[in-house]
């Protein structure tokens, strides 16, 4: 019954985008409503059709992943400054750069590289790079313009300067005003499939390699053995004392997205290393010799994504 009242209703809307056509038609000779009726349809199926990203090359991820109510993602709550600042990072699957660039503002990284496989993520990341690097432009301007003491424009520039650096010898809290050169001297990204091609450039190893909600997509695209590509080669790129900070989406998380592609369903049915395993396999296969579970005071995560981060140190 819903149905067929479902069908009649769609039916009566066709025949009246045809009787709006006909009508004007005969006074102006253009089918003036009959275009609004076409590009109102067009817009009912573009908001009925899901974004499908095989890779989880989300375009707007971090909206729906961080939302609007909240200042910073939680999961740099959970992170600490000794863990980043004045090292050399790697960030795989950055997505549009917004976890990269908050790990560099928040925690002063000597430098971060980001990698995602979709292309157009990158250009994205590189995009919000230049937003954030105009905002902390505008916040020292207004800074300066609101002194009152009528100091020198350049020495109002050093102190901001000088403020900076010293934000970043701090143990704890976030940098501010943070110069554009430094942005653009520390953050950088590339496109890459880090389990197949993606190579480093020559002789570079890390201090911290982060992998956050990637490691799903890794196992449906490559099966067990890209999975264990994935964290070899991460452990190859560490340098001695380095962490490994990852973030495994759960089973049933797989189970939502094993139709994403044939190729996903095909190695959905032959996984045979589950997410409650990696921490084994880190620890007994692939040589880390110690883990700490870090989300144990996580709080604020949006529902659907509330999800264990382990560290793991070479």
């Amino acid at each position: 019954m819903g149905e067929k009242n479902t069908n009649d209703r769609s039916n009566r809307n066709k025949d009246e985008c045809k009787g709006k056509k006909n009508k004007n038609e005969k006074k102006t000779g253009r089918p003036e409503e009959s275009t609004v009726c076409t590009a109102q349809e067009q817009s009912s199926k573009k908001k009925n059709r899901k974004e499908v990203a095989i890779f989880g090359n989300y375009r707007n991820y971090y909206g729906y992943r961080v939302g609007q109510d909240l200042d910073e993602d939680p999961r740099l709550r959970v992170m600490k400054r000794e863990w980043f600042e004045g090292k050399d990072c790697l960030d795989i699957g950055c997505n549009s750069g917004l976890m990269t660039i908050a790990i560099a503002k928040k925690f002063g990284c000597r430098s971060i590289l980001g990698v995602d496989i979709d292309g157009a993520r990158i250009e994205d990341a590189y995009w919000t790079l230049r937003k954030v690097i105009r905002t902390s432009k505008h916040k020292v301007t207004s800074m300066i313009s609101r002194s009152a003491d009528g100091a020198s424009i350049s020495g109002l520039v050093n102190n901001a300067s000088e403020s900076l650096t010293e934000e970043k010898r701090k143990s704890s809290g976030d940098s501010p005003f943070p110069l554009e050169k430094d942005l653009l001297e520390i953050v950088s990204f590339q496109k890459g499939n880090f389990v197949q091609n993606w190579r480093p450039p020559e002789n570079t190893s890390y201090h911290a390699i982060l992998c956050l909600s990637v490691t799903k997509w890794v196992h449906l695209n490559w099966g067990d053995e890209g999975l264990i590509t994935l964290f070899w080669r991460v452990w190859m790129l560490l340098q001695p004392g380095g962490m490994f900070i990852v973030e495994p989406q759960p089973w049933s998380s797989y189970y939502n997205n094993r139709f994403v592609s044939e190729t996903a369903a095909a190695n959905y049915k032959n996984i045979q290393i589950p997410p409650e395993d990696f921490q084994d396999v880190l620890l007994d296969k692939i040589g880390f010799r110690r883990v700490e579970n870090i989300t144990s005071s996580l709080s604020g995560t949006k529902s659907g994504f509330d999800r264990p981060i382990l560290a793991f140190w070479k």
